[in-house]
């Protein structure tokens, strides 16, 4: 119990860290990062009534980071503000926004924020900032949840208008007419949390804020732009490739820090044959549950829905056990109702709620108040997530704590057994491809149905006079010559943007269809194209809502899937053969290179297995024809010297396990956004390679950013193997038990041989 920790009279998060430390688990390093002074600077030219608010809560000063913000924003200069959590951002972008409507009531505003609860969050500060300066300044949401009659108020009355990109995509730019007014007075756009905008999401963003430039060119407006981010690599460069103009650069942060306590701690081995650890999410949920047990308020961050159900379920049984009310933690991800989402962020900010479980939903800028601890169960999957997620406790000024607890992910456990890497490393750089084909001509699109386009035309900082050319030559536009100028006219009844997905390349998505009763056929989900063919085949079994569906039939050219609910005890693997052929080759270095490659996928067989045991229960045939995906790759070539070596093949598999787990790490995607592949006789490369392809139509600059970093994602590899305490092989590291064979120094060896060979 933490109450024995409590001898010496230490701070209850001291004692927490010792309990910690003492849990039974590996406890690799616990770190104090030192508190920070605040540094001030001045108000600057801001309306004295704004100045006189600030006063009245408490703020004498802005830190030096806000006053250069509003300075570069009051000159009209485009900036992004690349400081840690809670550093005070929000007033960056609010002060020089009220500034400018105290001064000219017809000004106007547009605020762009990932999640909804960002929105809510942000309206509610901006609304009591305003209260406080005794302006009448009106702001609204304007999302999916909004009321006709509130939209109708946000186009005419909205001093502030917060959306999120979905909205902005559907909702306001196809009907930028009924926003004339609007976008004619536009005088700041302010897009928060810009490291989120990243792979597909972040290029289809580009294109988006191309239309939205072109639109505000026709109503004779140039809004400035305040991007605010966490601390990533590249701010600088991904807010440029972002809004498509130079910006200014703030990352020195002016704001005070409190001392906090960091831990990485690795649950204890319950098997060492096989190398089991006990449960991570049983450690997460014993943590937060003493930890709420003994008054320190506590958020748990977990990656799925599903996680955050059981562990709110956990922690509060653990709570009822110690007569604690179990009520006082809450549940918090997408699937809530709005209501009860804005509860939760009330009650924490007031106090009356102590905890909360939540996905990364909580990790961005919702001021939830002050927390004594960040429970982190497993690694996030990227550095600038986990930094975030740490920053969301100690936000008052005290000390803090956050315990990163590693879940049996392979890239959990290296950095487990490698900490100094995860408390060294740089934050990753976002990466985005402004000028993937198939993400920018279907904006070019949905463009040319909001403004016609002309001849010569920049989009995105570039001419599209062959897009524009194909899409009239497919009858998708009217091109008319006018005045000696070539014009493209959209010529279509319903507007594109209505079927364009910001999370997809290419935007075609099966349809799922229950069919369970013929006569009443209920669609019921969607998957985008490249994920079906092993995953929703005939015969597949199909989950959804916790029923099990097989699906019956599939018909490929009109993207539908036809499925119907049955008890099943099992569920399906499928498998597909793979061909890659390089159609234009980049850059070479060593043993190195990238470039463009098509990739054909074709699906061959399926696995039955057991849900209860995971035994295999058969297999069958997949008869679906083949796929073919266009993007870029990077490629690792095998030493000459090992070309007719029989232990190549398992090395090199074992190899390309290391460099799937590791990859993510520098390159800020999810893993799938990667697909990792070794090729023992290469048809083109005429040597043993290994892929790391771009598993995005077009790509979205992964490739590219592979081969910047290919000998450290080597040296890395190679760490992560010998941190793996097995010794001759295991899933967590090579992918595979060694058995007699030591497949761990194969791998090992053939890393070691990659990096010396020139």
């Amino acid at each position: 119990m933490l109450e024995n920790y409590f001898a010496k009279k230490e701070p209850s998060i001291e004692a927490l860290v010792r309990w910690i430390a003492d849990l039974g688990g590996k406890t690799p390093a616990i770190r104090r990062l030192p508190a920070r002074a605040a540094e001030y600077g001045s108000f600057g030219g801001l309306d004295p009534r704004i100045v006189e608010a600030l006063k009245k809560r408490g703020v004498e000063a802005l830190y030096t980071h806000q006053s250069r913000a509003v300075e570069y924003a009051l000159a009209g200069v485009d900036c992004v503000i690349a400081t840690p959590t809670a550093s005070g951002k929000t007033l960056c972008y609010n002060l020089p926004v009220m500034h400018a409507i105290l001064q000219n009531p017809a000004a106007r505003a547009l605020y762009l924020f990932p999640t909804k609860a960002l929105a809510q969050d942000q309206l509610a500060e901006l609304g009591e900032l305003a209260a406080f300066a005794d302006g009448e300044i009106r702001g609204f949401v304007y999302d999916g949840d909004t009321e006709p009659a509130k939209r109708r108020q946000a186009r005419s009355e909205g001093h502030v208008v917060i959306t999120n990109p979905d909205m902005l995509n559907s909702g306001i730019l196809p009907h930028h007419t009924k926003w004339s007014d609007y976008f004619q007075n536009l005088k700041y756009i302010v897009i928060d949390e810009l490291h989120t905008y990243r792979g597909i999401f972040g290029s289809h963003l580009a294109n988006l804020f191309s239309r939205l430039a072109r639109i505000c060119d026709f109503y004779g407006s140039r809004p400035v732009f305040i991007c605010s981010s966490a601390t990533i690599a590249n701010p600088l460069e991904h807010a440029r490739e972002l809004i498509g103009r130079d910006v200014e650069l703030i990352t020195e942060s002016g704001a005070p820090a409190s001392e906090k306590e960091l831990i990485i701690y690795n649950p204890p081995v319950v098997d060492w044959k096989s190398g089991i650890r006990r449960s991570s999410l049983f450690e997460s949920s014993r943590i937060a549950s003493e930890a709420l047990a003994s008054g320190i308020s506590t958020i748990v961050f977990t990656r799925s829905r599903l996680n955050v159900e059981l562990l709110l379920k956990s922690i509060r049984g653990d709570l009822a056990r110690r007569s604690a009310d179990p009520m006082m933690i809450m549940g918090y991800r997408g699937g809530y109702l709005p209501k009860e989402r804005r509860k939760i962020e009330r009650d924490l900010r007031s106090g009356a709620l102590r905890g909360v479980v939540s996905t990364n939903a909580l990790e961005l800028g919702i001021d939830i108040g002050s927390l004594g601890l960040a429970v982190l169960h497993g690694y996030p999957g990227s550095i600038a997530s986990a930094w975030q997620q740490i920053g969301r406790a100690g936000r008052r000024g005290s000390l803090s704590a956050a315990v990163m607890v590693a879940s049996a992910d392979p890239l959990d456990q290296f950095l487990a057994q490698r900490p100094e890497w995860f408390y060294g490393a740089p934050t990753e750089k976002a990466r985005i491809d402004p000028y993937n084909p198939y993400i920018q001509v279907s904006h070019v699109k949905c463009s040319a149905f909001e403004l016609p386009f002309h001849s010569g035309e920049l989009f995105g900082g570039r001419a599209v006079d062959e897009i524009l050319d194909y899409l009239a030559e497919h009858e998708v536009l009217h091109k008319v010559s006018e005045a000696g100028d070539e014009r493209y006219y959209w010529q279509s009844d319903s507007y594109p943007a209505a079927g364009l997905s910001l999370r997809s390349a290419t935007g075609e998505n099966y349809t799922i269809t229950d069919v369970t009763i013929p006569t009443k056929p209920a669609v019921i989900g969607t998957m985008d194209r490249r994920s079906a063919p092993t995953l929703i085949f005939p015969d597949a079994i199909y989950f959804h809502g916790g029923k099990s569906y097989i699906v019956e039939s599939l018909d490929t050219e009109k993207m539908q899937c036809f499925i119907r609910e049955i008890s099943a005890d099992y569920y399906t693997d499928g498998d597909a053969s793979l061909r890659i052929n390089i159609t234009d080759s980049f850059d070479t270095q060593g043993n190195y290179g990238w470039g463009e490659v098509v990739v054909t996928l074709t699906p061959t067989i399926f696995k039955k297995i057991k849900l209860a045991t995971h035994e295999n229960a058969g297999f069958g045939q997949i008869n679906l024809p083949e796929e073919q995906m266009h993007s870029t790759a990077c490629w690792l070539m095998m030493p000459q010297s090992r070309q007719e070596d029989a232990e190549l093949k398992p090395a090199m598999e074992g190899l390309e396990q290391l460099l799937r787990n590791t990859a993510p790490l520098f390159l800020m995607c999810d893993r799938g956004d990667i697909l990792v592949t070794s090729r023992l006789k290469d048809p083109q490369l005429r040597r043993a390679a290994i892929y790391i392809i771009d598993n995005i139509p077009g790509g979205v600059g992964l490739a590219e950013g592979t081969f910047e970093i290919k000998n450290e994602l080597v040296k890395t590899a190679l760490s992560a193997l010998n941190s793996c305490g097995c010794r001759r092989g295991c899933p967590g590291c090579v992918g595979t038990l060694g058995g007699d064979y030591d497949l761990k120094a194969a791998v090992k060896k053939l890393a070691e041989e990659i990096l010396t060979e020139k």
